[in-house]
């Protein structure tokens, strides 16, 4: 059918490009002798426009732009730094034996959860020096996580790190994995990139009642979906046997949506 025939296109079509796009994995181009690597090159972009976006979102819900931008700026850092500690430790024995690539810059390699639970550890006391109201402060992240993640779930997809699992049929993608070894896949890390596209405009066009809902059904959505998208993965990350991320996945749940519930009774029922 016609309408196959097209899809087969574009399917090719973006397979090309981002064949063209990784030759030399990982690096996407070079400017004056310095090499831009695609996974740093989509975190900046995602961090610079996700920071915009939290600021904007916060601003009309009403929270004073300035110390919301300087919260989010500030836990960045320990954003960046669990999740790349909590990708460390899943991967331990490559890292144990390579300590000189823990903070290698040019190489894809981050967790998600780390990240998220090393900033809200450390958001209370930023907050409260800033100003800045707990629920509020975390629907405004939210919106910046996911804008981030979008890009760098294309940073993943050209570098090869969160890579799918071998297969066939319509839905796959010829793509890499992190040993640059091409063949079609599932395209796990562009199914994340649309949930978080879908959570977004879910949550922007969506009336939340109270503050900080948005934050945990954000989460609760995103850690229920993560751990099928989970399983199509190429390499499931395991520790004594154990799917890490299914686990955090099945936990972060739990917390969110039994968090939502209290909130929201409270808020109803005051």
């Amino acid at each position: 059918m016609r309408v196959q025939g097209d899809a087969a296109n574009i399917r090719h079509l973006f397979a090309n490009i981002c064949h063209s796009m990784t030759r030399g994995l990982p690096v996407l181009f070079h400017v004056k002798g310095i090499d831009i690597y695609a996974y740093p090159a989509f975190l900046f972009l995602g961090l610079t426009f996700g920071i915009v976006a939290g600021t904007a979102a916060g601003e009309a819900a009403g929270v004073s732009p300035r110390p919301l931008y300087a919260a989010l700026l500030l836990l960045t850092i320990p954003a960046l730094v669990g999740s790349r500690l909590l990708y460390v430790l899943t991967q331990w024995r490559f890292y144990r034996d390579h300590p000189s690539l823990v903070w290698a810059r040019e190489t894809g390699g981050a967790a998600l959860y780390g990240g998220l639970l090393l900033a809200l550890a450390c958001s209370w006391p930023v907050l409260r020096l800033l100003g800045v109201r707990l629920g509020a402060f975390w629907d405004a992240a939210t919106i910046t996580i996911l804008v981030g993640m979008v890009f760098t779930k294309i940073g993943c997809t050209l570098t090869g790190c969160c890579a799918g699992r071998p297969a066939s049929g319509w839905f796959s993608l010829r793509l890499p994995n992190t040993d640059g070894v091409w063949c079609r896949r599932i395209p796990t890390q562009l199914l994340e990139a649309g949930l978080a596209v879908a959570l977004l405009l879910g949550l922007l066009s969506w009336t939340a009642p109270f503050e900080g809902a948005r934050f945990l059904t954000a989460v609760a959505i995103y850690a229920a979906a993560r751990i099928p998208l989970g399983a199509t993965r190429e390499d499931v990350d395991r520790v004594a046997g154990v799917d890490v991320y299914a686990t955090i996945s099945g936990v972060l749940v739990l917390a969110a949506a039994a968090t939502f519930a209290v909130l929201w009774w409270t808020t109803a029922h005051p």
